[in-house]
């Protein structure tokens, strides 16, 4: 094991990424075993992680060692959504002996690192950060507590912790060339530049920045006067702090601050690029808003035997593999629901984070004709929904519960709990429809897609985040066609609804039971194309090239 208490990497750096980069994110996906991710922006991040370990990259993890993890999604008595919160113990985590100060609501809070070796996941170094020491009292232990803690204050804190005191470990590491936010919750970390500089442009030339969402939600603001009382300007007054983020009015937004305190920014598809050039244009002083689209990680995500089908062109065997694959995904269905799915059944999956705008509960608009399609006579549809909404978000838990109700009485319906890195894995091995219905553009990348693709699941997906730089109807995908976006909300889920249930009924259905020849065929053409473009050795390869180099 190397010496993580200064700059390390037990590989030599690739000369193409020589400049040292550290990586700021809220969460990362890097391993079922470490729960310091919440849902996609996690599992991106971890996917970066480790293609920038296989390039040999210039690069470390700055991130926060939540003592609870998101939260553990689990099932009340009546088979309801409940929430747990547990404490998390890990083994396999260095420490270096590296303490650092950082100052929250003018006290002092002492920040420890641990470190996650390279060699341990096949990631770059990975550093996080614990408040919950002996050092500090109660109240500053549990900052790191929780991951996205529903109290204000506490999410503040949380922003002190990775943006200060991420920047004072890099220091006593030897210091980088340039700092990335992954999102804007690292934001204290250019105020923190600042006091050090005393120089914006010195601030700039170090920052890169990426923005994953045009969700208000996601583009946090919060009252200047607030963040001053929290030391969120990491000692300037209210009058530099204003001066050097552009905020005049009564809150800062973090996304426009970062736009412009960085010498790059970037969106995670080529749509989402267009939209936030366009939600941020007309804001003084904002640097460039380049696209770089999401992807993720081959050798993590991608079965190796379905993948060695593909490759030998063996379509008998691609076929018999993929339907061994829903093995372990319909155990868990039955250990969960006391159902049984059968293997030769078309399998619809729908899993990701529950929120507003991804309409989870879209296929039952029409809860008549949904349970027509579930049992149309020799053709017959198994569904399965999974995922975590945020656990205050009470909407969002109430359509999940809905899901649940509805699936009681059918045997080929389940909804699962415990949407985690394994769980994840399961799905997208058993899925013979990967069905994605966001309201269009709200969805910036929406990189589960990939990795089912990468796993023999076709996409069924309305035309938002990656899926318009890949997605071929009836070639490589099913798609939605494109709404009008400037239709009530009302209108577009009838329409989408709709388009979505003709194509089912009229094109997936019929493609997987009479014309076997078709399926496998989308199916092969979706796996051939995803692990080029898709792959995050791509992606990893033109962060440092768009953003830390040429960002210069």
């Amino acid at each position: 094991m190397g010496n993580y208490s200064k700059w390390y990497h037990p590989y030599t750096i690739n000369e193409k990424y020589s400049e040292r980069v550290a990586y700021f994110s809220m969460e990362f996906g890097i391993d079922q075993a470490l729960k310091t991710y919440s849902g996609g922006l996690g599992y991106l991040a971890g996917s970066h992680m480790r293609s920038a370990y296989e390039l040999r990259q210039n690069m470390i993890g700055i991130g926060i060692l939540w003592k609870y993890g998101y939260y553990d999604q689990v099932r009340q008595d009546d088979q309801k959504m409940g929430v747990q919160f547990l404490k998390k113990y890990y083994t396999f985590l260095e420490d270096p002996d590296i303490k650092v100060q950082v100052t929250i609501h003018n006290n002092p809070v002492w920040v420890k690192v641990l470190v996650l070796p390279a060699e341990t996941f096949g990631t770059v170094p990975m550093y996080f950060l614990t408040t919950d020491i002996a050092e500090n009292d109660y109240i500053s232990r549990t900052i790191t507590h929780r991951l996205y803690d529903h109290e204000l204050p506490t999410r503040i804190a949380q922003s002190i912790v990775l943006g200060v005191g991420g920047a004072k470990v890099i220091e006593a590491l030897g210091g980088v060339a340039t700092y990335h936010m992954n999102e804007a919750h690292a934001l204290p970390l250019v105020f923190h530049l600042y006091e050090k500089y005393r120089d914006v442009e010195e601030v700039k030339k170090r920052m890169a920045f990426t923005t994953h969402t045009p969700e208000k939600a996601g583009n946090e603001e919060n009252e200047v006067e607030l963040l001053n009382k929290m030391s969120f300007f990491n000692g300037l007054s209210i009058e530099e702090a204003r001066e050097i983020s552009g905020a005049h009015g009564t809150h800062l937004d973090y996304t426009l601050t970062a736009l412009r305190l960085s010498k790059m920014a970037n969106g995670v598809s080529q749509l989402h690029g267009e939209v936030s050039r366009d939600m941020w244009e007309g804001n003084e002083g904002i640097c460039g808003i380049k696209a770089i689209t999401n992807a993720q990680n081959v050798k993590y995500w991608q079965n190796t035997e379905l993948r060695a089908a593909l490759d030998t062109n063996d379509d008998e065997q691609l076929v018999q593999l993929k339907a061994e694959m829903k093995k372990p995904l319909f155990e868990l269905v039955a250990d969960q629901t006391g159902k049984i799915f059968k293997n030769d059944v078309l399998t619809i999956v729908w899993a990701r984070r529950f929120a507003a705008y991804k309409r989870a509960d879209l296929l039952i608009h029409d809860l008549h004709r949904f349970f027509e399609l579930i049992n149309r006579e020799g053709q017959p549809v198994q569904v399965i929904w999974a995922g975590k909404p945020y656990p205050y978000d009470h909407g969002a838990i109430g359509v999940f519960n809905r899901l649940i109700e509805v699936s009681h009485k059918h045997k080929n319906v389940a909804v699962l709990t415990g949407y985690e890195l394994s769980l994840s894995a399961k799905l997208k091995y058993g899925a013979d429809i990967w069905l994605n219905t966001p309201r269009r553009p709200r969805e910036a990348s929406g990189t589960s897609g990939m990795t089912a693709a990468m796993n023999g699941a076709i996409n069924f997906s309305v035309q938002d985040g990656w899926l318009p730089e890949f997605g071929r109807h009836g070639e490589n995908s099913f798609l939605f066609p494109i709404v009008d976006t400037s239709l009530p909300n009302e209108e577009q889920d009838l329409i989408d609804y709709n388009n979505m249930m003709d194509i089912l009924e009229n094109e997936i259905i019929p493609a997987y039971y009479v014309d076997r020849k078709k399926w496998v065929s989308i199916m092969k053409q979706s796996m051939n194309e995803v692990v080029g473009y898709f792959s995050s050795e791509r992606m990893a390869d033109e962060y440092y090239h768009l953003m830390y180099q040429d960002g210069k």
